[in-house]
């Protein structure tokens, strides 16, 4: 190293880090979303996230690269693809909570991997994400037990279904919590229970998914082998539509195929009661994974306020929209109130009511990176409600209200 200064081997040091993934180990290219550049950089990261695209990589590396769903996504083929830069915020895990911490996409690392909850992945797939993990941990500090999958952190609000915040709303990932898959991917630890279900911030909607995520390697084999051939795609006694299909179950994109072969798409089904188990649903490819959960609506997404919220109907995090134009959290209103509040009354479940900004107030001092988020929604003094990637800081004026998921 004759003749290098001390200057120049720190600046050798850093580019060395800032391309330390592309390793041989790894063939990885860049095919970054339009969206890289506008998501914020996080400010900490303690957590990396596992998916499964539930598809072929073509199409999910379309889908990903439209949205800035994930940071990386790895191919059947072993090839890794760049997303989201590794240290800025990809919008991958949604409505999400881990010991009590939520929005997940502010502190995690999000990988795809092109195939399904359910299936093995292949022998370069397993090379590839051993070598991305180990990179990112040693990036970051990450221990094994906080390499997560997405069925593990990924949380339900209350709906027509599910009375309570519940945990099951994803099974995306599940065989990244198996044992004998983490060993392979150099993984010696994992969490042993669901923290958020031990302390009732959640309740379990999903029991065969806990079994795989939190059982030992006997018990995962044993629920396996027990539910071979359930598929996460067909509705049951215990996975309704909207566990499947999310805020798509209704949409026009998703199809349902019934028990005698008839077909409706989520817009043309009127009653949802009576859709039989053993139908099976079909999600559109060019569906986002993560649609923003948005407004519900009582007499579109329920009949009354308790179909929509169900328990946290009162809660100070349920916020109603009044026809009147007024804005009320759900400790604020009477029972009777509630039960008479008419169609067309918007909702959100699960938020913040944080207020107005001022003028020594604006949006980022109420809920810092959250502001521009799909999730976070702003009330206008014309009483127009729009979400956060759809306003610009100069839209937000004194005056206007925020929201953000708690």
């Amino acid at each position: 190293m004759v003749g290098l200064n001390i200057k120049s081997v720190l600046s050798m040091l850093v580019l060395f880090v800032a391309f330390i993934d592309n390793a041989t180990a790894m063939q990885i290219s860049d095919h970054y979303s339009p969206f890289n550049s506008k998501r914020a950089m996080r400010k900490r990261t303690d957590y990396i996230i596992l998916h499964t695209t539930e598809g072929p990589t073509k199409g999910s590396l379309n889908k990903l690269h439209r949205y800035g769903e994930a940071n990386y996504l790895i191919g059947t083929d072993g090839h890794v693809y760049r997303i989201i830069n590794k240290h800025r915020i990809a919008m991958h895990a949604g409505r999400s909570m881990w010991n009590g911490r939520t929005n997940l996409d502010l502190t995690s690392v999000g990988i795809e991997v092109s195939g399904y909850h359910n299936r093995d992945i292949t022998s370069a797939q397993y090379a590839a994400l051993r070598e991305l993990v180990s990179q990112i941990q040693k990036i970051y500090n990450i221990p094994d037990e906080k390499v997560l999958t997405h069925s593990m952190v990924a949380y339900g609000s209350p709906n027509r279904w599910h009375k309570s915040s519940h945990r099951g709303r994803k099974r995306c990932g599940m065989l990244f919590a198996k044992h004998d898959v983490r060993k392979k991917l150099g993984l010696d630890k994992q969490p042993l229970f669901d923290p958020d279900v031990k302390a009732g911030r959640l309740v379990n909607a999903d029991p065969y998914l806990a079994k795989i995520l939190y059982g030992s390697a006997r018990e995962q084999l044993k629920a396996s082998t027990r539910f071979q051939g359930n598929d996460a795609m067909v509705i049951s006694s215990k996975r309704s539509a909207w566990d499947i299909a999310r805020d798509k179950y209704k949409s026009a994109e998703t199809l349902y195929i019934f028990l005698d072969g008839k077909k409706l798409s989520g817009k043309e089904i009127k009653d949802w009661k009576a859709i039989q188990a053993g139908t099976r649903v079909i999600l559109s490819d060019s569906q986002s994974a993560n649609e923003p959960e948005g407004l519900t609506i009582i007499g579109k997404d329920g009949d009354t306020a308790t179909d929509i919220a169900g328990v946290e109907v009162r809660a100070a995090s349920t916020i109603y929209f009044l026809k009147d134009g007024r804005v009320r959290q759900g400790s604020e209103l009477s029972e009777k109130t509630v039960k008479e509040l008419p169609s067309g009354t918007r909702i959100l479940v699960g938020y913040v009511h944080g207020g107005y900004i001022t003028s020594k107030r604006c949006a980022f001092d109420i809920c810092g990176d959250k502001w521009n988020l799909s999730s976070t929604f702003y009330r206008f003094k014309d009483g127009s409600v729009k979400s956060g990637n759809s306003v610009n800081q100069k839209s937000l004026n004194p005056q206007t209200m925020v929201f953000f998921q708690r």
